[in-house]
C-alpha cells in the first residue's frame, strides 16, 4: 500500500507540473503566433487548468471506472469554490471588478444547473457526453469572440498579459507543448491506478476517492495560481481561473465518462454531490455579483467556504 501511495503522489506532482508546461508552451506559442493575451487566458489559460482533471478524467473512464471521472468532475467544482476561493480569501479578500467574470458567472451557473439535470436520471449517456462537449466547443468560441469585446479599462486585461509568456522562442514552446501532452496521459494512469487500489485497501467507492483526494490533487495548481494572483494584487485573474476552471470541469471532464464509458452512475453522486456543486455555484454567483459596480469576497465569507468544504469531506465519510 506504501508503493501505491507513494506511485500516486509522484503520478500527482508529474501531472501537475506537465500541466503547467503545457499552459505554458501553448501560451507562449500563441503569443507568437499573434493571439491576443485576453484570447490565450479566456481560452488557453483557462483550459490548460482544467488540464489534469480532462486527463485524469478520460483515463479513468477508459480504465472502466466511470465514478472515478464523475468524482473527480464534482469533486474539482466544490474544492475550487470551498477550499481555492475560501482559503485566497481568507488570506486577502478578493475584489471583483471584471465585467468579464460578470458575464462568465450566469454561464457557470446555467452550466452547473444543466450537470444537475444530466445526473438526475443516476446515469450518463453518450448523448449528454455529446451534448456537453458540443457546449465545451461552444463556449470556448464565445470565450474567444468575448475576448474582442472586453472593455479596454478591464482590470482583467492588464492580469492576463502579465501571466502570458514572453520571449519564448517558437521551437521552446512546441517542445513544452509536446512534453505536456506525453506526459499528461502517462502520469495520469498511474495516478488513477494507484488510487483504484488504494479506494479498495480503505473500502470507498471509486466516487469518493474522485471526489476526495483526486480532486484535492488536481485543484492543486489552481489553489497556488489564486494565491500567487491575489498576493500581485491580480483579484479578477484568481477569480477568472476558478470559474474558467469550473466550466470547463462540467462541460469536458464530466463529458468523458458519458463518452467513453456511457451508463448507471454512484447515486451519491445525483442526490448528494451535484447538490453540493450547485449550491456552492449560487453562494458564489451572489458573493461576487453586485449590479452597482464593484463586490468584494471578504475574509468572513472566505471562512464560511471553507467550513463547507470540512463539514462536506465529514459529510462523506460519515
Amino acid at each position: 500500500m506504501l508503493t501505491q501511495i507513494i506511485i500516486f503522489l509522484i503520478g500527482l506532482a508529474v501531472l501537475s507540473w506537465s500541466a503547467d508546461k503545457f499552459v505554458y508552451g501553448a501560451s507562449a506559442l500563441a503569443k507568437n503566433l499573434g493571439v491576443s493575451p485576453m484570447m490565450i487566458g479566456l481560452t488557453i489559460v483557462a483550459m490548460g487548468s482544467s488540464a489534469p482533471e480532462i486527463v485524469v478524467s478520460a483515463t479513468a473512464s477508459l480504465a472502466g471506472n466511470p465514478d472515478t471521472a464523475v468524482g473527480n468532475s464534482l469533486g474539482s467544482n466544490i474544492t475550487n469554490i470551498a477550499l481555492v476561493l475560501g482559503l485566497t480569501a481568507l488570506l486577502k479578500p478578493l475584489l471583483v471588478s471584471s465585467t468579464t467574470l460578470k458575464r462568465e458567472l450566469p454561464i457557470l451557473l446555467v452550466i452547473t444547473l444543466i450537470a444537475v439535470i444530466f445526473l438526475s436520471d443516476n446515469q450518463l449517456t453518450q448523448i449528454e457526453g455529446v451534448t456537453l462537449i458540443t457546449l465545451f466547443v461552444l463556449v470556448l468560441a464565445g470565450m474567444a469572440w468575448l475576448s474582442f469585446k472586453v472593455e479596454k479599462n478591464d482590470p482583467l486585461i492588464a492580469e492576463t498579459e502579465d501571466e502570458i509568456p514572453s520571449n519564448v522562442p517558437t521551437i521552446n514552446a512546441v517542445m513544452w507543448v509536446i512534453i505536456g501532452l506525453v506526459m499528461l496521459p502517462l502520469s495520469a494512469h498511474f495516478l488513477v491506478e494507484s488510487a483504484v487500489v488504494i479506494a479498495e485497501y480503505f473500502g470507498v467507492s471509486d466516487l469518493v476517492i474522485g471526489l476526495t483526494i483526486i480532486a484535492l490533487g488536481t485543484s492543486l495548481p489552481e489553489l497556488a495560481a489564486s494565491i500567487a494572483g491575489v498576493r500581485r494584487g491580480e483579484d479578477d485573474l484568481a477569480l477568472g481561473n476558478i470559474i474558467g476552471s469550473n466550466i470547463f470541469n462540467i462541460l469536458a471532464v464530466l463529458a468523458m465518462p458519458g463518452l467513453i464509458a456511457p451508463g448507471a452512475i454512484d447515486i451519491n453522486a445525483s442526490t448528494r454531490d451535484s447538490y453540493v456543486m450547485l449550491g456552492l455555484t449560487v453562494i458564489l454567483f451572489v458573493f461576487c455579483f453586485n449590479l452597482r459596480g464593484t463586490r468584494q469576497i471578504n475574509r468572513y465569507e472566505g471562512g464560511l467556504l471553507v467550513v463547507a468544504f470540512c463539514a462536506y469531506q465529514f459529510w462523506l465519510f460519515q
